[in-house]
């Protein structure tokens, strides 16, 4: 069995068909086919069913493809690990994070980082919480910023970097838009604007909201925070979203009100894998942020 015959069944699996695997590995279609033929004649299975141009997966086909996908993961980690202990300073990181962690504090800590180590690459990735963190577990990706921080996941563990306020988004208009701070019960007869069901940040104001003994109307819902601020701004209802997201500016027509009760925060923190070591890249890396947002804590106190 030969490395080549691996990554040619996988690509022609992934796309379901010959011409277009052979399209994207840059080789001739006979090529294909032939080391898929030998791969099949080796194991003594087909691999594939065949349609016409098409081609499927056979049940044993499949098991296959689960299996030499962690093959080549493991592979690529191996080179990785290879290279990066020649150079760490040289290596990549994959890392995820969410759109509320995606315009100020993920590329503040990248730029950061790159300050003294100008030669890391980064493969980014943004994702849902619950994506991010299969992610890591899979090793799609090799980190995940993400708040709030996961406690009791099986196959990641984190690490809180910084706590952080959630507060509320008014339409400049809204009746309370001029006070300091509000009751969240202020707000219980509004109109809200959230993220669809299942998103994180949608779960900690439910439950903020559940707290007070009401549940928001939702009238309308996006699917990253630019989408939520956008909606305030054009007046549609209110919103409470990390304080961090407005840290640069307030979207047109909008003030920001701290909730003063309950008070609403988050952790945010970084999750790595439990069942693999970070390679030396992602090592300098995730101990860089530990203490990156330490001392960035300290700075803006």
């Amino acid at each position: 069995m030969e490395l080549r015959q691996i990554q040619y069944f996988i690509e022609v699996a992934k796309r379901e068909h010959v011409t277009d695997a052979a399209s994207a590995l840059h080789v001739a279609q006979s090529a294909v086919s032939r080391q898929v033929f030998n791969l099949e004649s080796e194991l003594g299975v087909d691999l594939f069913i065949r349609e016409g141009r098409n081609v499927r997966l056979t049940p044993i086909g499949g098991i296959f493809l689960k299996h030499m996908q962690k093959a080549m993961k493991v592979i690529d980690n191996a080179k990785r690990e290879v290279e990066e202990f020649l150079d760490p300073e040289h290596g990549t990181i994959r890392i995820g994070f969410p759109s509320s962690l995606a315009a100020y504090t993920l590329p503040t800590a990248i730029s950061a980082f790159r300050e003294m180590y100008p030669q890391v690459k980064f493969q980014l990735k943004q994702g849902s919480y619950r994506n991010l963190i299969d992610g890591v577990a899979k090793g799609e990706i090799d980190m995940a910023l993400l708040g709030p921080v996961p406690k009791e996941e099986k196959k990641v563990e984190g690490s809180i970097l910084f706590t952080e306020k959630i507060v509320a988004l008014l339409p400049v208009s809204h009746p309370l838009a001029h006070k300091t701070s509000l009751n969240l019960n202020e707000l219980r007869d509004d109109s809200f604007v959230l993220f669809p069901k299942g998103f994180v940040l949608r779960e900690i104001i439910m439950n903020a909201c559940g707290q007070l003994g009401f549940e928001p109307a939702v009238s309308f819902e996006g699917e990253d925070i630019d989408a939520i601020k956008g909606l305030v701004s054009a007046g549609l209802g209110v919103t409470l979203i990390p304080e961090i997201t407005l840290i640069d500016s307030l979207p047109r027509s909008t003030v920001k009100v701290a909730v003063s009760q309950p008070e609403v925060i988050r952790t945010v923190g970084v999750i790595i894998p439990v069942e693999r070591q970070l390679l030396p890249t992602e090592k300098i890396f995730y101990e860089f942020l530990k203490g990156f947002f330490i001392m960035l804590d300290d700075f803006q106190k």
